[in-house]
């Protein structure tokens, strides 16, 4: 899970033609809705693939923002629990998820195209932002702000992810007659002779074994076996 959080604030001087009258403010769905665009434009640009909505997650970032709003209460445990927990309460069965959030205010208003725009420059431009804007392992998005009744403060929350459903699993089977060691992603495994090993993945990963690398899909097996060409990794 990655998180990453900021907070723009701006004061203006200049004086309001109507005193004692609350600005209107952004229209908070449409800016949302700008962010995502310009994420996955964003995206685009950058050679990844496109994130797609999720309803779950949609939920997960409306009631974070809207907590958030209503409190004051800032950051990515305001409520108490982690973005994967609130996820996963809002019905997102997960292999990633990560977030971003920032609170905004001006102090004479500010117009929903500058909302979106404020917020998706701010995180494109923040590393730790940016590296979850441009995961290339998560699948979805979503973008809820919120406004403070109270002290006029804009919340934002975007989430990423990538459910369990797209998670990839695999079989390595040992059929070279004594006991081998292959690697996954830097991590070392063990499989005796005569036997297989399952790995369920969040994310596209590398096999490794005597210098042969593959990548498995979904679904797919891979056998390690003892010919005339010595121990080897093979695909089926």
């Amino acid at each position: 899970m990655i998180v990453a959080q900021t907070s723009f604030a701006q004061v203006s001087s200049q004086r309001q033609a109507t005193t004692g009258t609350r600005n209107a403010g952004a229209d908070t769905a449409e800016a949302a809705r700008r962010v995502v665009v310009s994420t996955n434009e964003f995206r685009r640009q950058e050679n990844l693939p496109l994130t797609g909505h999720a309803p779950q997650l949609a939920s997960a970032a409306r009631y974070f923002a809207d907590f958030m709003a209503r409190t004051g209460k800032y950051g990515h445990a305001a409520d108490g629990t982690e973005p994967a927990a609130r996820a996963k309460r809002f019905g997102y069965e997960y292999c990633i998820v990560s977030e971003n959030i920032a609170q905004i205010y001006r102090s004479d208003g500010i117009a929903t195209g500058e909302l979106a725009n404020r917020l998706f420059k701010g995180w494109q431009d923040s590393p730790g932002h940016r590296k979850n804007m441009v995961d290339p392992d998560v699948t979805e998005t979503a973008v809820a702000i919120a406004r403070s009744a109270k002290t006029d403060y804009y919340y934002a929350v975007q989430l990423f992810g990538r459910p369990t459903s797209q998670s990839i699993e695999f079989k390595v089977t040992n059929r070279a007659g004594v006991a081998v060691s292959y690697g996954l992603d830097g991590q070392t495994y063990h499989l005796p002779a005569r036997t297989t090993s399952t790995h369920r993945i969040c994310k596209p990963a590398t096999v490794e074994f005597r210098g042969k690398t593959l990548q498995p899909v979904n679904g797919q097996q891979l056998v390690i076996v003892n010919d005339q060409n010595g121990v080897q990794l093979q695909a089926r």
